[in-house]
């Protein structure tokens, strides 16, 4: 309402309230999903993949043809780093062993792929304080190993 009393409408919507205080920095703050499973990219990109031949094969569900499921199996497809089930299964045994870790910190390190441990506590910052630089260097360079094979 202006000052002369007219009513003037709102021209965007009214901007929704974020409720959570998620923070991925030198300490994690996950909120909700403190205690959720949280994937790779390449295991997304398998499981996508898996599910959508399933359904093709079964010939009783039709693949959603919908932009953002579109959109979402291109992004996987260009930035998974694994391409194959057996090598993202491979990558998902090695970082599940890693006990101290988070699954989102585990998920990370396996989308991410860095190259040494500096990049990797730049990246994740909550691993600062949980492995040393030749830990988790030879952790990179057990996932790196992989990458070769592609």
């Amino acid at each position: 309402m202006t000052s002369n009393g007219i009513s003037i409408p709102a021209t965007a919507r009214a901007k929704e309230q974020v409720l959570g205080d998620e923070e991925a920095g030198k300490e994690l703050k996950l909120g909700e999903f403190k205690d959720a499973t949280a994937l790779t990219l390449s295991e997304a990109r398998t499981l996508m993949t898996v599910i959508f031949d399933h359904r093709r094969d079964a010939g009783k569900f039709k693949v959603p043809d919908d932009p953002i499921v579109t959109k979402t199996q291109a992004y996987l497809e260009v930035f998974s780093r694994f391409k194959t089930q057996e090598t993202a299964q491979a990558v998902e045994r090695i970082l599940l062993s890693q006990k101290d870790l988070s699954s989102f910190e585990r998920a990370q390190l396996g989308s991410l792929c860095c190259d040494n441990a500096e990049e990797a506590k730049t990246l994740i910052p909550s691993l600062a304080d949980k492995r040393s630089d030749d830990d988790l260097k030879d952790l990179l360079d057990e996932i790196t190993r992989l990458r070769q094979f592609l």
